[in-house]
């Protein structure tokens, strides 16, 4: 059984919509450094192998019911942070619909180099709708066309991530030679999305180029997965469609002479005892109002007037939306949960956890289901979707954490130094091969 893999994800002040009124810290405290630079020193003092920064190009996603999720360039954030940690992976979410490959590509290698190859590129093809009108489109492209945009966009990425190959650095002081321009070659890539002439700006990292994360969970997304990414951010509510989510992904990338991790959403809400827990969440959820079930609203493409808390989830009118263009993979979670336990919609909201497994009790039930997921082959490790933040994580780095290590399921110390070596990928890249 290989390493357990854990990430804290940042999302505002926590997964949990409630968490921003959680407490005394200011709402607006995810703008500032010391916010984040806590939680990464956090994460590391646990010998977590990631920070993960979500993002949304979108300030009203959620109707400004909670600080935005968005609110920062989640770059330009991790870069802050490669100074204040030194082993920590920094992984950030961009969009290849609303991006340029060019520009993406320097940003992220930018990162790697600053990080001292600490670097991960989340690749998402956005499904939030109000995203389109920010870059001047009317709609979001569906599905398909967004991952053929995708597919090719990764392609342009790749190409100049290896655009200066090994040894084009020559450093020849005495003589005068930088370079070996030889072996910097443009990639003159004419496509039907993009024309990019190349080479990139900047050489490879120490890892060669940052880890490639990705979440999607629709036919093409996973086809994505399986060309190109080499750790897939998924969210699975049911152990049994995990499994197969997880055969399946692993099955792709094999058939293609790859290999890739897969990390399932897991929001932990902690408590010394059980009843502690259940009152912490139960908290969050009188602090959160009805905003839970607006999400649910727009992750499943239906309005939130049809959705009666103490009936069923109306799945056959939700899968006759043709016009739908949101997460395939978080409305089957909320689907696949609903029909394997019969659930109200009241029901669904108290377990989905914003749309990601959901664990609420003693630091000891957590282990336990991280360790079951894991052993059972549901999942290499996970993302972890702290509910409120910073103190959702330290309670996760001082409890969960040292029962994990016990068990002889998680890392004591970080196996290298880029987040590549220690996700256990050393022999994943080869920086010549598309």
């Amino acid at each position: 059984m290989s390493t357990l893999i854990l990430n804290a994800t940042v999302l505002g002040l926590g997964m949990h919509p409630g968490a921003w009124r959680l407490g005394t810290r200011s709402g607006a405290a995810n703008l500032t450094p010391t916010f984040y630079r806590e939680i990464a020193q956090a994460a590391e003092a646990g010998h977590l192998h990631a920070l993960f920064l979500a993002d949304t190009l979108a300030a009203g996603e959620e109707a400004y019911q909670r600080p935005s999720l968005g609110a920062m360039d989640p770059a330009t954030v991790l870069a802050s942070l490669a100074s204040v940690t030194s082993r920590l992976g920094l992984v950030g979410t961009a969009s290849t619909t609303f991006n340029s490959p060019f520009n993406l590509a320097r940003r992220f290698m930018t990162l790697d180099h600053l990080s001292s190859g600490r670097a991960g590129w989340n690749m998402v093809t956005t499904f939030v709708p109000q995203v389109a009108a920010n870059f001047g489109a009317a709609s979001l492209p569906p599905g398909e066309a967004r991952y053929q945009r995708a597919e090719e966009f990764v392609q342009v990425v790749k190409a100049l991530w290896r655009s200066w190959q090994p040894g084009a650095i020559v450093d020849d002081k005495a003589n005068g030679i930088y370079a070996d321009i030889h072996r910097i070659q443009p990639i003159s890539h004419q496509g039907e999305h993009f024309s990019v002439e190349g080479p990139l700006t900047l050489p490879p990292s120490p890892q060669q180029q940052p880890v490639l994360f990705q979440a999607g969970a629709s036919g093409p997304g996973r086809t994505l997965a399986a060309r190109h990414a080499e750790v897939v951010f998924t969210a699975q509510n049911t152990l049994s469609e995990a499994r197969d989510f997880y055969s399946d992904l692993k099955s792709r990338a094999a058939a293609v002479g790859r290999s890739l991790k897969v990390l399932p959403g897991l929001m932990p809400i902690i408590g010394g005892t059980e009843a502690e827990a259940l009152a912490r969440k139960a908290e969050l959820d009188r602090l959160a109002g009805d905003s839970e079930l607006r999400k649910l609203a727009l992750r499943v493409g239906i309005d939130v007037a049809e959705l009666d808390p103490d009936r069923p989830l109306p799945v056959e009118k939700i899968l006759a939306n043709a016009d739908f263009r949101g997460s395939e993979g978080f409305r089957q979670a909320a689907i696949a949960l609903t029909r394997a336990e019969n659930l109200t919609v009241r029901e669904l909201l108290w377990r989905n956890g914003g749309g990601h497994l959901q664990v609420v009790g003693t630091a000891e039930q957590v282990a336990d289901l991280i360790e079951s997921w894991h052993r059972q082959q549901a999942a290499d490790g996970f993302n972890l979707m702290i509910d409120a933040l910073p103190d959702g994580l330290h309670r996760f780095v001082e409890s969960v954490v040292p029962l994990l290590q016990r068990r002889g399921l998680f890392q004591r110390d970080y196996r290298g130094h880029t987040l590549r070596e220690n996700l256990g990928l050393e022999g994943n890249h080869d920086p010549l091969s598309a």
